[in-house]
């Protein structure tokens, strides 16, 4: 009885997730996504006689010497595209102190995506990863398929603790030989002890091959520490446990510092590869920033 009960439960959090996502993707979202992700390559179509005007750099040499008249290739844009969410699952999403958690924000934002990529008649594939790649499905069509990957994203838990956003851009550039549409939903706290970005190596290489962006989510109260006394504090990935004086200024300002070197070295990278990026916080109208974002592109 305890499995049907939870099976249940589950069926109704996804029916929940998916009438609001879907209706936000037909009625606000699959506009802008369709404009700001449309097909960006060219698809040969076929081969017509050339036509006064026509662009000489398109002429097929191959087909013009065989039938000795002059013959051109005509090319139309890709209008389908793979679309592969890689969604961070490690521990630090369940990190919440305002309206939901970081993990529940980024579930309705890769499902609000998802919808949007199959009313554009996308290929959706999801790859959720912690510090190693828990779970890829590989990119396909239809509802059964997307209410899948939801599942997932409501679903699935970690096997490991930590975030290797490295170890996720590798997966994606060895699994998908030919160019997609990657979004990489994290909070993005992924820094060595000086507070630089521990993935740069593998997101120069990924965002070679795929067309990459990034949706960073974040709780305010990760910025600054309050001044709330002694405090015992744990990190929810590593384990480890201290006892930090919020009440001490020089513990705050460090604190401080440190995060905001975290996310200007993260912004330096970012305009280094040329990377859309998109931040939103869990107190935040996510819609509102979607739509900015699909704007700017």
């Amino acid at each position: 009885m305890a499995s049907e009960s939870s099976a249940n439960e589950l069926l109704r959090k996804v029916r929940k997730i998916e009438i609001r996502t879907r209706a936000l993707s037909h009625q606000i979202l699959a506009g802008e996504y369709h404009s700001a992700f449309k097909g960006r390559g060219m698809a040969f179509s076929e081969v017509r006689e050339y036509q006064y005007g026509d662009d000489v750099r398109s002429m097929d040499w191959n087909v013009t010497a065989r039938l000795r008249s002059p013959y051109v290739k005509v090319f139309e844009e890709e209008r389908e595209m793979t679309v592969v969410l890689l969604i961070d699952i490690s521990r630090s999403g369940v990190f919440g102190t305002s309206v939901r958690t970081k993990r529940e924000l980024l579930a309705e934002i890769a499902a609000v995506l998802s919808f949007s990529a199959s009313i554009n008649n996308d290929k959706v594939g999801a790859l959720f990863f912690s510090d190693k790649v828990e779970k890829f499905i590989p990119p396909k069509k239809g509802r059964s398929h997307l209410l899948h990957i939801i599942r997932e994203i409501i679903e699935l838990e970690p096997q490991s603790e930590g975030t290797d956003i490295g170890e996720a851009l590798r997966y994606l550039t060895n699994a998908l030989k030919r160019k997609c549409t990657a979004f990489l939903l994290s909070d993005m706290l992924d820094v060595d002890g000086e507070g630089n970005p521990r993935y740069e190596d593998a997101l120069k290489v990924a965002r070679n091959r795929h067309d990459i962006s990034i949706i960073k989510v974040h709780d305010p109260r990760e910025q600054t520490i309050p001044d709330a006394g002694l405090l015992h504090v744990r990190d929810s990935e590593s384990g480890c446990s201290a006892w930090v004086d919020t009440s001490s200024r020089k513990v705050r300002a460090a604190y401080a510092r440190w995060f905001g070197k975290v996310v200007d070295n993260e912004r330096e990278l970012f305009n280094r590869y040329q990377i859309d990026t998109v931040d939103v916080a869990t107190d935040q109208d996510y819609v509102k920033a979607l739509m900015a974002f699909f704007g700017r592109r």
